[in-house]
């Protein structure tokens, strides 16, 4: 495994997806977590190596909006959601996250989401709850594939995009923290590959051009 810190300014990227009761992140309850590692392979590209989430008890006097329980189809107090703590969800994502960045060089993580304004806000938010200590993500900036889709696939809703890039999609399984976290994981090592490629190609057809140059100069 090539290790991650000269690929992006030091930063590990860390694919989250958050399922909450409602949009406003210190009085709305999170619901689900999930937290996908992405590391380069031998062959330098980039793929999903650990998956984690959990689903999570509503913090006390949490706000529960009934529309976003609707859309999202999750029964905060169901007995078989096997819920946990605010905290220890956390702790469950943030412990194997900052063994990544560590075995990586890195000096931290930083979110990858699909609009991650939505997502940042409600962890930071999670986190000065909980009053952990020490977070391993940059506590503003992220990565966008929302933006990289349109960049790459001219589409900006997440299931057009991998739609469009040629992913699988299960609507059934849409809005699930994980599935989404994953589905946005695959997105995003897909795109960063993908430019790669480009730059290898770009590359190629420079040394093809310099050594024609040079061919008809020596001749």
């Amino acid at each position: 495994m090539t290790p991650l810190n000269n690929r992006f300014r030091g930063y590990l990227p860390v694919i989250i997806d958050i399922e909450t009761a409602g949009f406003n992140a210190k009085k709305n309850a999170l619901l689900e977590i999930a937290a996908i590692i992405v590391e380069l392979n031998s062959q330098g590209d980039l793929h999903l190596t650990e998956r984690y989430s959990a689903h999570v008890i509503p913090f006390k006097n949490a706000e529960l909006d009934e529309a976003a329980l609707k859309f999202n189809g999750i029964d905060p107090y169901h007995p078989f959601r096997m819920a946990i703590e605010e905290k220890e969800a956390l702790e469950h994502l943030f412990t194997p996250i900052r063994h990544a960045v560590k075995r990586n060089n890195c000096t931290r993580a930083i979110l990858v989401g699909h609009n991650p304004a939505f997502d940042i806000g409600f962890l930071n938010a999670a986190i000065q709850r909980t009053k952990i200590k020490r977070s391993p993500f940059h506590p503003f900036s992220s990565f966008d594939t929302a933006t990289l889709g349109g960049l790459a696939y001219q589409q900006t809703v997440l299931a057009k995009i991998a739609e469009t890039a040629g992913l699988h999609w299960d609507n059934a399984k849409a809005h699930s923290a994980l599935y989404d976290a994953e589905k946005t994981a695959e997105l995003f090592c897909l795109i960063v590959n993908r430019w790669r490629a480009l730059e290898n190609l770009a590359a190629l057809s420079t040394q093809a051009e310099e050594v024609e140059t040079n061919v008809l100069v020596s001749t």
